[in-house]
């Protein structure tokens, strides 16, 4: 473990994060609005990052305000388009393309950033890549019934929303975790008020733990990621991000019943060789 890098570690910690949350907002979503699950999901984690703020003696209002505010909208705009993908496609379908997110990133970090990208890395973030669909094996690559074509534009909407979102938060790399992390959820908070006001419904019983849970994992996972693409360059912290895929597949086994074959358990086999392959090939600088 203490060969791996930090950021890659916390990156890691955050895919774990991130399946959780993907999960309890497909079980929420059978009873609450897109927009309240964005909302109820943005209060907690605005209580939890702004408790920790408060703890450490941060100061609150960060340096580059304008970009955090920036990051905290287009954060919101990938949040709000993977979660309508996930409420309208099987949750593989929309986890798979969500994380076409690599390339835009990439592509994003060498145009804004100027961090190059070679020729090792591109291919095993590629190989990542391919994993993820063996695991997933959408409907729309590998046949069976048709997906929605506005779900499927939303999911990727959401993907190249989510890239921006990345570089972003590579530009924040002086800005404390837990500032972008509350900037995030004070700006989705506005932003998906009033729809909430617009139709309310009110959570009862189950529903309840399961928008506590929504959020408690969000906010973990936002701190994970947000300090490991502060540590990593994009591109290969991108690819750690496969490893939700993982996750996903042990939640869809214990959750939704739906059990692992042989094919999963390959696409999880490259997914973890050729990720902890480009740890092994490129430390971080």
């Amino acid at each position: 473990m203490n060969t791996i890098p930090p950021g890659l570690r916390y990156l890691a910690g955050a895919a774990l994060s991130f399946s959780i949350m993907a999960a309890m907002a497909k079980l929420a979503g059978l009873a609450i609005p897109l927009f309240e699950l964005v909302f109820a999901r943005s209060v907690v984690v605005a209580v939890l990052a702004g408790w920790d703020v408060h703890r450490r003696r941060m100061d609150w209002r960060g340096r580059e305000r304008g970009l955090l505010v920036l990051r905290g909208f287009f954060g919101f705009a990938a949040l709000t388009c993977f979660y309508y993908a996930v409420l309208r496609m099987p949750l593989a379908d929309a986890t798979v393309i969500h994380f076409m997110n690599p390339v835009f990133t990439a592509l994003a970090a060498a145009v804004v950033l100027g961090e190059h990208i070679g020729m090792v890395e591109l291919g095993l973030t590629l190989l990542s890549l391919l994993g993820v669909v063996i695991v997933a094996r959408p409907s729309f690559l590998f046949g069976a019934s048709a997906l929605d074509p506005v779900a499927v534009s939303v999911g990727l909407l959401g993907s190249v929303l989510a890239g921006g979102a990345y570089v972003m938060v590579r530009r924040l790399r002086n800005e404390d975790a837990g500032v972008v992390v509350l900037y995030f959820a004070v700006v989705s908070i506005i932003l998906s008020a009033g729809f909430v006001v617009a139709d309310p419904v009110v959570p009862t019983g189950w529903t309840w733990l399961v928008l506590v849970g929504l959020g408690v994992s969000t906010h973990f996972g936002q701190v994970f990621l947000t300090r490991g693409f502060q540590l990593e360059r994009a591109a290969r912290a991108s690819s750690v991000g496969y490893l939700q895929i993982v996750f996903a597949s042990i939640w869809g086994w214990a959750i939704f019943q739906e059990s692992p074959d042989l094919w999963t358990w390959v696409g999880a086999a490259v997914v973890v060789g050729s990720t902890l392959t480009l740890v092994r090939l490129h430390p971080t600088r």
